[in-house]
């Protein structure tokens, strides 16, 4: 791990154990992963992964004060633990937000922080739109809305004809054409990241284990389907956001999702707050962006909302 991602981690707070866990049955033969941690009476929040397909892992525990937040993860259908493990029936953006509602009511939460970067902006901006109502609040980092300027710009303008090629080859009976295809996938996006983290940071190439196929195989369904939105919906639809509070982190540098959007949006979104990170880019990793999000997250705690008061530093000094 280098220097700058350690400082990034550290950022954060400490890692924290899920007290509670789950599948719930969300319909069409899927059952989705959740997990709760940090403080069971204190203000809820929900982690929205990203990818499409990524899945949770135990650092997103940690973007908020576990002293204030009920913090909620939870595994897309088809995504790290929900099952079936890369299941693309009925798996489409409107499909994902109706169980985010499901998780909501089964978790008896009546509204709730989301915490979205990418495609988990995306996702959280779609629910929060339909449920203004049940959103507290939005964090979104690295602001993408699934517009076909956006797609050209992430693979490039032939990209129509260039996923049709790795959806046949992720889905062929032969295990090194899967396997290179979803290297093929993976490379997209790290290579337009290669330019934000420091020389060595990146690591080699993994074996392809069963997670990333499924992974790769939802990214591909979700992009081939436009990520099953109209056109620039999520902007024409942001009026719907005015009793939202939100804010919307974005790197300067940020070649996976560009400003261009994050900037759309502030202007399309009454009361939101956009803040322009100079040296960051895409990367949760980066000091500059992990330290925006923890303050993002610690200004939308509640001081009245009955949970122990206890700041971050005594926190993190306790911890050590």
């Amino acid at each position: 791990m280098t220097a700058a991602i350690a400082h990034a981690w550290q950022a954060m707070y400490p890692p924290l154990q899920s007290h509670a866990r789950g599948w719930l049955p969300v319909g069409d033969g899927h059952e989705v992963f959740w997990e709760e941690c940090g403080n069971p009476l204190g203000q809820p929040a929900l982690f929205v992964h990203g990818g499409p397909g990524a899945g949770c892992t135990p650092d997103d525990r940690r973007w908020f004060d576990p002293r204030h937040y009920r913090i909620v993860l939870f595994d897309q259908r088809g995504a790290g633990r929900s099952r079936p493990q890369g299941g693309l029936e009925a798996n489409t953006t409107d499909r994902l937000v109706g169980d985010i509602e499901a998780l909501r009511g089964h978790l008896h939460i009546e509204r709730w922080l989301l915490l979205g970067g990418s495609w988990g902006a995306t996702l959280a901006l779609a629910y929060a739109q339909r449920y203004p109502q049940h959103t507290r609040a939005l964090v979104l980092r690295g602001v993408f809305t699934g517009t076909d300027t956006e797609r050209c710009a992430l693979y490039g303008a032939n990209w129509r004809d260039l996923l049709e090629t790795v959806a046949a080859n992720l889905h062929s009976g032969s295990a090194p054409t899967q396997h290179a295809a979803v290297r093929r996938w993976q490379r997209w996006e790290q290579d337009l990241m290669a330019h934000e983290l420091p020389a060595g940071a990146r690591e080699p190439a993994a074996a392809v284990t069963p997670t990333a196929l499924a992974a790769a195989r939802i990214g591909v369904h979700y992009t081939r389907g436009d990520y099953f939105l109209r056109e620039a919906e999520l902007l024409t639809r942001a009026a719907r956001l005015r009793d939202v509070p939100g804010t919307i982190v974005q790197g300067e540098r940020d070649r996976v999702t560009p400003p261009a959007t994050a900037r759309a949006l502030h202007r399309a979104w009454p009361g939101s707050r956009l803040i322009l990170l100079a040296d960051a880019g895409h990367a949760s990793c980066h000091p500059q962006m992990a330290q925006a999000l923890i303050e993002a997250t610690d200004a939308c705690i509640d001081p009245h909302h009955p949970t122990p008061q206890e700041s971050r530093d005594e926190r993190r000094q306790a911890s050590l």
